[in-house]
């Protein structure tokens, strides 16, 4: 008997160890792309053609000259990227929330169309549909505003999806009949009481609807036309087409820049996008 005990605990020992070395050897290769992206962002462009290397050089610098200029302005870039990712990610979490709270709290007739109704709109392709927005924007007088990048953003129909079944699985009708006999309206009892129930899911859908429109180039390249509205990624995309086309060292530091806030948002919130998933996977 404790023979069998002895060779289960090392058949344990030996599984737990295959394990932790395909998770390390997952975890590198998952790491390795982004660390050649950093380590490429300090070599020039002689250095780079030359072969890989997993060292960085000493050319940052002369790479940040080159993205300093008129072509390249970081700060701004920046700063547009982050007005529409964080106010389209706003309309995005909250509206849809808003939208499966009524799917979820209400009994109306047409609630399972409507329903189904998102879904089909949630199977048309974006870019589908690109030139009937842009001609829409374009008569509007739109065409070189933020907001065709953000109100759009209201309209969610995977985030309204994941909403809807995580308050399947949490939601209590109790607490919503409760908080409407002591007098609270609509709008106060979502604010007040579903939105902090439903704070973990929001704050998944945040960081993946942040991500999004963050790394989103296909309409900003569309509708922005005025340099000093352009989004990081439209001002890496113009770097091959600029007269610094043979500057690798400055393109891949400008991804660099253009990936690491994305980095610092997933790192401080990644605990929520494990329990947000989880808990939204309930069924009905």
């Amino acid at each position: 008997m404790e023979h069998i005990q002895k060779s289960q605990r090392a058949s344990i020992r030996i599984n737990k160890t295959i394990i932790y070395i395909v998770c390390i050897l997952l975890t590198l290769l998952s790491i390795l792309p982004f660390w050649i992206m950093f380590v490429n962002a300090t070599r020039s462009t002689p250095e780079i053609q030359s072969g890989l290397s997993l060292l960085p050089s000493v050319h940052l610098g002369s790479n940040w000259e080159v993205l300093n200029s008129k072509s390249f302005d970081a700060f701004q870039g920046f700063l547009n990227s982050l007005i529409i990712s964080g106010c389209a990610t706003i309309c995005t979490v909250y509206f849809s929330s808003l939208t499966a709270y009524g799917l979820v709290a209400y009994n109306w007739k047409l609630r399972q169309p409507f329903f189904t109704f998102i879904m089909c709109v949630m199977m048309v392709p974006s870019q589908a549909s690109a030139i009937g927005f842009y001609q829409f924007m374009y008569k509007l007088h739109w065409t070189n505003s933020f907001l065709p990048l953000i109100l759009p953003a209201i309209a969610a129909p995977a985030v309204v999806f994941f909403m809807r079944q995580y308050l399947l699985g949490t939601l209590s009708l109790e607490i919503v009949e409760s908080s409407r006999i002591d007098g609270a309206g609509e709008f106060k009892t979502f604010n007040r009481i579903i939105m902090p129930i439903m704070m973990p899911a929001m704050a998944t859908q945040a960081i993946f609807a942040f991500v999004g429109n963050w790394n989103n180039l296909f309409m900003p390249l569309i509708l922005l036309t005025d340099k000093t509205k352009y989004t990081l990624p439209i001002m890496v995309s113009l770097l091959k087409g600029d007269i610094y086309k043979t500057e690798y060292g400055s393109i891949y530091l400008g991804l660099a820049l253009t990936v690491l806030p994305l980095f610092v948002i997933y790192f401080l919130l990644s605990r929520y996008i494990i329990a947000g998933v989880a808990l939204g996977g309930v069924k009905e």
